[in-house]
Order: structure tokens, then sequence, then C-alpha cells
């Protein structure tokens, strides 16, 4: 199994990024799929869910009205649309295949938010 996520880096209050987590070594399409992120000195935080047809999404309330979690089942690709970031968003952004005490998860992504 590999997750690997892309599309982090430094951008400024306010601004975006789209996040993607490309994953192989399962049945994508099968399965819901997770975002979480972890701050300096901060536990892992869960940020969105989607399930497996990308009919149904879940925020947590910091992630609702800013952030989008899309996938793409047949480019077995998680996308995660981050808008008018804040300073406290800045984190390590990972993507995770939720199956309970396996949890796999990528390498993570860094997003720094900073003016």
């Amino acid at each position: 199994v590999q997750l690997v996520e892309s599309g982090g880096g430094l951008v400024q209050p306010g601004g975006s990024l789209n996040l993607s987590c490309i994953a192989s070594g399962f049945s994508f399409r099968s399965w819901a799929m997770d975002w979480y992120r972890q701050s300096p000195g901060k536990g892992r935080e869960l940020v969105a869910t989607i399930n497996s047809r990308g009919r149904a999404t879940h925020y947590a309330e910091f992630a609702r009205d800013r952030f989008i979690i899309s996938r793409d089942n047949a480019k077995n690709t998680l996308y995660l649309q981050m808008n008018s970031l804040k300073l406290e968003d800045t984190a390590v952004y990972y993507c995770c295949w939720p199956i309970g005490s396996s949890n796999h998860w990528g390498q993570g992504t860094q997003v720094t938010v900073s003016s």
C-alpha cells in the first residue's frame, strides 16, 4: 500500500492550496478515505472524510465552509481543496486509508500559512 501526498507549500493568509493523494496497492474505489493534519505540539486530527463513491462527506468544524474533500476513483486520487487559509491551518497534512487498527498513512505534505 502506498499513499503519496503532494501540493503543500507556503501560502499567505487567505490563500488557497489543493492537496492530492495518489493511492496504490488496494482497491481505492471501495473505501472511504480521510485527510488528517498535525500541527507542532498537537495530536493528529481529522480534517475531512469522504465515502467510497464521493457522495458523502464530513468535515471537522474548522474545515467546514473552507475546505472541500473530493476524489477521482478513475485516477486513484484523493483531493483536499483548502481556501481562506488561516495561520492556524499550518500543519502536516496526511492522507489516510482508515481500516481501523491498521490505518495506512501517507508521508504527509507540509502546509505553512504565513505572511
